[in-house]
């Protein structure tokens, strides 16, 4: 039987089998250890250009000597800089981060804001680390588009746009708000585990057969099992 040939009809295949894949809410996916939204935000803000695991590593230290945003808005640079230097572009993160903690704690409180057009107002806070912090820590709508779920929007045919916000709006109205943060949080599990890069598990992915790009790279892995209903 053919596949959907619709990116409509393509999602609603593709979001049910990615949640019975990867179960869970956003918070229960994220892989970043967090405990409060501003946790969240920082560790996300570190998390550009390196794993989730190296800033797991780092952000115990950090969070242990600098509890709130008005504590990291006046941290001594080069101590902050030492405690995240294994997350790479430390120069610049550290600039984002003690910058990100000053918004946080003069304009807002020392509360991270919710909404969208408060977060990107705040140093090295986009589209992308807004809706991490909105879907994951407050459980809000909010569909994050990193290299892995524009790579996987893609292939699946959910999209042919490679612009990040342009990939967000049209994948975003193909699937219930309800859905978007674990959805992007399952298409970077996907992303990572089976659909690679370079050379992808089509013969071990559970959406290739609603997949236009399956079979298409040279063939990696058993044959493809059966699939879902």
């Amino acid at each position: 039987m053919a596949g959907p040939r619709t990116p409509r009809g393509r999602a609603k295949v593709i979001v049910p089998r990615l949640g019975e894949e990867y179960p869970g809410s956003a918070a229960d996916l994220c892989e970043l250890n967090f405990a409060t939204p501003w946790q969240l935000l920082v560790a996300t803000v570190l998390s550009a250009q390196t794993t989730d695991i190296r800033v797991n590593s780092v952000t115990p230290a950090l969070f242990a000597r600098f509890r709130e945003p008005e504590d990291l808005a006046s941290a001594p640079v080069p101590e902050v800089e030492e405690l995240i230097y294994p997350t790479g572009f430390f120069r610049a993160k550290t600039r984002s981060i003690v910058g990100l903690a000053a918004g946080v704690a003069e304009r807002f409180g020392s509360e991270v804001p919710s909404a969208m057009e408060d977060l990107v107002t705040l140093p090295g806070v986009g589209r992308k680390t807004a809706n991490v912090v909105r879907s994951v820590a407050f459980g809000l709508p909010g569909f994050p588009v990193d290299t892995h779920v524009g790579r996987l929007t893609v292939r699946l045919g959910l999209t042919t746009q490679t612009d990040p916000v342009r990939v967000e709006t049209e994948v975003c109205a193909l699937v219930p708000k309800a859905e978007w943060g674990a959805l992007s949080l399952r298409l970077i599990l996907h992303g990572r585990r089976i659909c690679i890069a370079r050379k992808p598990l089509c013969g071990e992915c559970l959406l290739a057969d609603v997949c236009p790009a399956a079979g298409t790279f040279a063939a990696v892995g058993p044959p493809a099992r059966k699939a879902r209903r």
